[in-house]
């Protein structure tokens, strides 16, 4: 999923070729969860989770596991994201998917209408687990097929320097101190705008990290029952704003052609205000440019708005193949990471949030930031439509050049609405 690009990337070493041999060997198997003599188990755990941890601290999770239930073996298959995308796919197509699974979004609703991964509901409700605990759950025709383990989110990052230069003392809260915020810092000199924007098309993540983000920002949502409600009024008003802030000025240039990484590289250099972004990037900002003075706040709502605030994330999602002949067992192993202890020593480690409601994760050895955005976090939800729904890509990539239409006034807000409407109804059933 290109929309991957913007998560955490820590990745501590190449996997061996020994190791993506007996990855891709594992995930031919069909995860059948081998029962010993002695009656334990054998349960296959395909991820890419631990390429991205430092080295052992995923072995000793799964250890503290295993000396707790004696009687379930976890295999461990570590491999990163790209080449495990790929044996995924492969093993939901034939039905051969390891017992456990690491899952993006993006790959739920294929997995779930194939019949290769199993509803996760009804092995909640044999369990009798309580769900509330549970940050979110991603679901299929209101069946949960993946659960979010670790969440990694996307906050307003500010620049404390330009704004102070611009006269604006607070960060703002609402779209109207926004663009008032982003008129100052593009007024204040040399090529500095107050905001960056990516719609490359090609990777159309900024349409939900940079667009759609407004718009859960605000407690609002692009579906209804499930289907495309792109002409509703919310999402209208999103796009009228994305465009008040296009026809005001305030956007950094080459918009329509800028990547991610494009727009962390003018905010690193100064040479834009304020951007939506993951908390992935703090280290690395801080890194190039250790002078930087910035902070992140929760992303501005619409004027008068009270509720609870949506915010884009990215997850490590978990779940079970369909075909495992335990998938008691693999709850079981499910719950465990889910659990309140667990979840917060996974969650400080990658440096991510729990997706345990009750989990607290150890901030004392990390950058106060990331503690911030945790209040930010805990304060509202996380938001991604595109999660869960078939094609997101090609969906986000459909909206986005709508969108670009309407800035370079080409189309209004309502003809591209009604086109983007059409186009995502014929591919969300």
């Amino acid at each position: 999923m290109a929309v991957r690009a913007t998560r955490l990337k820590r990745v501590v070493g190449a996997v061996t070729a020994a190791a993506m041999v007996a990855f891709v060997a594992a995930c031919g198997s069909g995860g059948s969860g081998d029962t010993a003599s002695d009656g334990s188990v054998t349960l296959e755990f395909a991820q890419w989770w631990g390429a991205e941890l430092p080295a052992g601290e995923f072995d000793k999770i799964i250890n503290d596991f295993t000396a707790q239930n004696p009687n379930i073996k976890i295999k461990v298959l570590s491999a990163p994201y790209a080449s495990t995308k790929q044996q995924l796919i492969t093993g939901a197509a034939s039905k051969t998917l390891p017992d456990v699974v690491g899952l993006d979004g993006a790959w739920v609703n294929d997995f779930a209408k194939q019949g290769a991964i199993t509803d996760l509901s009804s092995l909640m409700a044999d369990a009798n687990y309580d769900a509330s605990q549970l940050a979110s759950q991603v679901q299929v025709k209101g069946k949960t097929y993946m659960i979010p383990v670790v969440n990694f989110v996307y906050p307003l990052f500010v620049n404390k320097d330009l704004l102070t230069k611009a006269g604006v003392a607070e960060v703002p809260t609402t779209r109207t101190q926004f663009l008032d915020a982003a008129k100052k810092i593009s007024a204040s000199g040399s090529d500095v705008k107050g905001w960056a924007l990516p719609l490359d098309t090609a990777v159309p993540n900024g349409i939900q990290n940079d667009v759609m983000s407004w718009l859960w920002a605000s407690g609002g949502s692009m579906l209804a029952d499930g289907k495309p409600n792109l002409t509703s009024a919310q999402v209208k008003s999103t796009v009228e704003y994305v465009k008040s802030l296009n026809d005001a000025g305030v956007i950094a240039p080459g918009s329509l052609t800028m990547k991610e990484q494009d727009k962390v590289e003018k905010f690193t250099n100064g040479q834009v205000g304020m951007m939506i972004d993951s908390l992935a990037h703090i280290n690395l900002i801080k890194k190039n440019k250790p002078d930087l003075k910035f902070e992140v706040a929760a992303l501005p709502a619409e004027d008068g708005y009270t509720g609870k605030r949506g915010i884009p994330y990215a997850s490590w999602g978990i779940g079970i193949s369909n075909s495992t002949k335990h998938k008691a067992e693999a709850f079981k192993f499910v719950s465990y990471l889910l659990g309140q202890e667990t979840n917060a020593k996974l969650s400080t480690i990658a440096n991510g949030f729990p997706g345990n409601k009750n989990a607290q994760p150890d901030f004392s050895n990390s950058d106060p930031l990331f503690k911030t955005a945790f209040d930010i976090y805990q304060q509202g939800y996380p938001a991604n439509e595109f999660v869960g729904l078939p094609k997101s890509e090609d969906l986000m990539r459909s909206f986005d050049e709508q969108l670009q239409l309407v800035l370079t006034g080409k189309t209004s807000v309502d003809d591209a609405l009604a086109k983007s409407q059409e186009s995502w109804s014929s591919v969300i059933e």
